[in-house]
């Protein structure tokens, strides 16, 4: 963890941001390293920076002299040497409990401290894979056909069910939580209950879904009230059996960046993309993820078809995770981005 600055606590023009970060799932870690890099992209002559961390009933700032000062949760402030530094606005990038399914936005939205991400109900739409995919389906979005499974109930779904219904290979996964731990490629009907078993560490509910072979993307996007920009599409190439956990924050993998798709299919995802974003009301920075796969049009001929995988409304924000690329490719600056997102919650 960095040290922070501990900022002279008189008042001044300067707005107290804190960088939430760490959570209650298994990418705790991964959550430290995006806060990391959100601290080395604010614009400090702007922002008084600190970064709070949160783990169960641990919620404390870290301060330049290797000190922590509790964060006291009635009104998300702390207190150092006699002196109270009150925030201004939550930068969240938890990824799992309780920053990205609406926990930690519903404790925001009752001390009436503006923050980074959607509200209760998009957050924890967006946190169950399951549930955003039926939901994004009645509004056209092409997804992956899926089952659930919840804990104690596995017996009502039997592995020859899924096998005829979304047949082998398939992916299980935790549904409610991130996509880093406890996901499984499975190729056969044997290997299910381990893999759900696996899942269900993470999560009370698994999710299994169909294998769709195509070129994995991902795309950013953020809107205020001036503007809608959706970023340049990144390709994820990896040798690995899919994007796991060794893929994205271990190097075993080639991030392509703008993709390398057909313009008029570059041009569907970003209408996508954007489409997606307003169906949800989301605010701040997102990332949605997509399978291309090659199907047959209505004109019979062969055309790329733009399957929606999962909506991310906390992405990693380490220097090289996709969306400070796709900044960069997009001729933008990291800093100037954060603070037109910060501002058009006060504007």
């Amino acid at each position: 963890m960095p040290t922070i600055k501990l900022y002279h606590f008189m008042k001044d023009t300067n707005r107290n941001i804190a960088i939430v970060c760490g959570g209650d799932s298994s990418e705790h870690d991964v959550s430290l390293r995006s806060a990391q890099g959100l601290y080395s992209f604010f614009d400090k002559e702007r922002y008084n920076v600190y970064i709070v961390d949160i783990k169960r009933h641990d919620w404390h700032v870290c301060l330049d002299n290797g000190d922590t000062a509790r964060i006291d949760k009635n009104d998300f402030s702390f207190t150092y040497e006699g002196k109270k530094v009150v925030f201004d606005y939550a930068y969240i990038t938890i990824h799992g409990t309780p920053g990205e399914n609406g926990v930690l936005q519903g404790y925001f939205d009752l001390i009436e401290l503006p923050y980074s991400t959607s509200g209760v109900l998009v957050e924890a739409l967006t946190f169950d894979k399951f549930v955003l995919n039926n939901y994004l389906r009645g509004f056209g979005v092409r997804v992956a056909d899926s089952m659930l499974i919840r804990y104690g109930y596995e017996e009502l779904v039997s592995d020859d069910e899924i096998e005829e219904r979304i047949g082998m290979p398939c992916f299980v996964k935790p549904a409610a939580d991130g996509s880093s731990f406890g996901v499984s490629k499975v190729t056969c009907k044997d290997q299910l209950a381990p893999a759900i078993r696996k899942a269900m560490l993470e999560s009370p509910t698994v999710m299994v879904e169909s294998y769709l072979k195509g070129v994995e993307i991902s795309q950013g996007c953020y809107k205020t009230k001036e503007k809608n920009v959706v970023l340049p599409a990144t390709e994820v190439v990896t040798k690995n059996e899919y994007f796991d956990y060794d893929a994205k924050y271990n190097g075993q993998v080639e991030e392509i960046t703008p993709a390398r798709l057909a313009p008029e299919t570059a041009e569907r995802v970003a209408k996508l993309t954007s489409h997606i974003y307003d169906i949800l009301h989301c605010n701040g920075i997102i990332r949605v993820d997509y399978i291309i796969t090659q199907g047959i049009g209505s004109d019979g001929k062969s055309c790329d078809k733009i399957n929606m995988l999962e909506v991310n409304t906390t992405p990693g924000m380490t220097v090289t995770s996709f969306i400070p690329q796709q900044v960069r490719a997009a001729g933008l600056d990291m800093t100037e981005v954060l603070s037109e997102i910060v501002e058009n919650q006060f504007d």
